[in-house]
């Protein structure tokens, strides 16, 4: 507990040194009426099963405008910031599950009866494709690690591999520079690094008033840009960034997109007559450029709380394969437990682009509103936030120790490929029953998937997103006679236009993500004591991966200051699924081959949960071990 009051006074001091350094300018031009300061304090407690303590994160956030007036020709000037810092304690308080003392020494599958018929071996003990070329274990120990995917599935069969779980200036095994490479205080004290996100928000507003009536609205600094209206998964509000890392998918989106350093500029020209017989009431152009440095999604590190698609821990094991060699379970034939040595398989580096004029993103968007339908279409270029696997880097053959490209070698880099958008969305009013829908599109080309038909281990799609969703206030009497219970459901759909799957000799191989689904969620809010007290329930339903997530929750304003709320999560469904892991894509034939003729390169479709398993079961599926109890209380001033 000491060292939880140190972090505490540290961000403290941090983040009250920070806001009066912004205000101190401001507050001497602009008179005290002009001036606004809020804030909150937050303390969010979670409880996982299994695990115990998985979340006591301490939130301070402060929010100020300052209105300035008229400024030559300008008017409405203001300046708004947002500062907040937070200290998760469960890195102190639940050291061995996410601390300095996480992880320990690991078991691999080896489920051939011969050489070894201990089914399982220790990191380590594996069989090398030859003497020569295997891995130091005192570089790479047996300790501080877990099996890959172990709080979700067993190896079964599978590929498993040790995944190191400390932070990394603990332990710098598997720490992809510049990506996924954060020490202790890092995980502790998430906003204090080096891109300074302790300042959330910064920006000055502006106007510049048009003889026409027109209005040039200009936003300039870091902010939040929202395009669309969907909940949970996004369709065409792919502008920041996301730190997945908070709390999984289940956070609102204010909460965790990631500020950018943006313009915003919108020509408002209010009600418009287009042409003879179309005239619109409202009608604004939006143009949005992202200036800052390119980030991706915070996907979470192995070793934090939440690592979504447990893409993390994936990385983490497979760079430090690259980098310090190691065991891989039921590898060889299919089955043995086998010996790698550095440089031959994993993730070699990360890509990040560097800022260039050509790497920032660029959107345009057209919106308006006709009666009582409201519309955008939209359109954005930008680098993908997700990463993506690009194979056919240079490694060495692990058979003769020959340095080349080898066909369909699990062997990669990893990249952020530029992505173009155009999509639309469409909201509509109906007064007779008293119900908003809502409709979002959304096309993109550019996107990459794995993909175990090719050669570099991954293709590219375009594809298409959308959502449905509706918004209506029902009154239940047997529940409550007074207020309305809201209902808010929405559908959302991908569809991955260039997929690529088919059958080999031992399984399916091809792009792991479903060619076409989607997930149904589901909002029941409901209103006691004048509002002060609210019950909720929020689903969310994954269909091909038959993974299901319940979130309830109660909501107790005690006072215009003062709120608690106590939830859970809990996920129920299929779990893991498996899917063809490259353990057959003979690399270096005729060592690999995993049947006589079998061609260099070509997967015979043997399958396993890890590594691409994921894909088919989604942040939903591979959650499937993560429920919680939840209690946030939040005092605002």
């Amino acid at each position: 507990m000491q060292t939880t009051i140190k972090g505490l006074r540290f961000w403290c001091c941090t983040l009250a040194g920070s806001a009066t350094l912004a205000l101190v300018p401001m507050t001497a031009t602009v008179a005290a009426e002009d001036a606004r300061v809020n804030g909150f304090y937050e303390n969010a407690t979670y409880g996982r099963e299994g695990v115990g303590l998985s979340k006591f994160r301490n939130t301070l956030q402060l929010e100020g405008e300052k209105r300035i007036g008229d400024v030559g020709i300008f008017s409405n000037v203001s300046v708004n910031g947002t500062l907040r810092g937070t200290y998760d304690g469960v890195y102190d308080l639940n050291k061995d599950e996410y601390g300095r003392t996480a992880g320990g020494s690991i078991l691999l599958e080896d489920t051939a009866p011969v050489p070894n018929p201990a089914e399982f071996v220790p990191h380590g003990g594996g069989i090398a494709p030859t003497p020569n070329f295997g891995f130091d274990i005192n570089q790479n120990p047996n300790d501080g690690m877990i099996v890959l995917g172990e709080n979700l599935h067993p190896q079964d069969g599978g590929v498993g591999f040790g995944v190191p779980v400390r932070p990394c200036d603990v332990d710098s095994r598997g720490c992809i520079d510049d990506y996924l490479d954060k020490d202790l205080n890092e995980l502790r004290f998430q906003e204090f690094n080096d891109r300074a996100d302790f300042i959330r928000e910064l920006y000055v507003d502006f106007d510049l008033n048009f003889d026409s009536g027109n209005v040039l609205s200009t936003r300039l600094g870091k902010q939040q840009v929202i395009w669309g209206r969907t909940d949970l998964f996004r369709v065409l509000d792919v502008i920041n960034p996301v730190d997945f890392s908070r709390n999984n998918i289940y956070d609102e989106l204010e909460d965790i997109r990631i500020p950018m350093w943006i313009l915003k500029s919108d020509y408002r020209m209010g009600p418009t007559e287009v042409f003879d017989g179309l005239a619109f009431d409202d009608l604004n152009f939006q143009v949005v450029w992202n200036f800052d440095q390119f980030r991706p999604h915070d996907i979470g590190q192995c070793g934090q709380p939440n690592v979504i698609l447990d893409a993390g821990c994936f990385f983490r094991g497979m760079n430090n394969l690259w980098e310090n060699g190691g065991t891989v379970a039921n590898f060889a034939n299919g089955s043995i437990a086998t010996d790698f040595g550095p440089g031959q398989i994993g993730i070699r580096e990360a890509h990040l682009p560097s800022w260039s004029l050509s790497n920032t993103q660029l959107g345009l968007k057209l919106e308006g509103v006709y009666g009582d339908l409201g519309f955008s279409l939209n359109a954005l270029t930008y680098r993908s936030q997700l990463p993506s696997l690009r194979g056919g880097i240079p490694a060495e053959n692990a058979f003769t120790g020959d340095t080349a490209v080898w066909p369909s070698l699990i062997a990669f880099d990893i990249h952020f490929p530029r992505v173009n958008l155009v999509g639309g969305s469409l909201d509509y009013y109906s007064q007779g029953i008293d119900t908003v829908f809502r409709v979002e599109t959304a096309y993109t080309s550019g996107e990459e998937f794995a993909n175990t038909l090719r050669e570099k281990l991954y293709s590219e799609s375009d594809v298409v997103r959308y959502v449905v969703g509706a918004d209506k206030n029902i009154f239940i009497p047997a529940l409550n006679e007074s207020q309305a219970f809201l209902f808010s459901g929405q559908i959302f759909g991908q569809h991955i236009l260039d997929h690529e799957r088919e059958q080999r000799l031992l399984g399916e191989a091809g792009i792991p993500d479903w060619e076409q689904n989607w997930i149904a969620t589901l909002l029941i809010k409901g209103f006691y004591m004048n509002g002060r007290l609210s019950p909720q329930i929020i689903t969310a339903h994954d269909v091909r991966a038959q993974a299901t997530a319940v979130a309830p929750s109660v909501e107790w304003l005690v006072n215009d200051n003062f709120k608690l709320t106590a939830g859970a999560n809990f996920k129920v469904g299929d779990g893991a699924r498996k899917f063809d892991d490259c353990r057959t894509c003979n690399p270096w034939d005729p060592f690999t081959a995993a049947y006589p003729g079998q061609p260099a390169g070509e997967s015979a479709g043997l399958s396993g949960y890890e590594p691409l398993g994921r894909f088919q079961s989604g942040p939903i599926g591979m959650a499937q071990k993560e429920d919680e109890i939840q209690l946030t209380a939040r005092y605002s001033f």
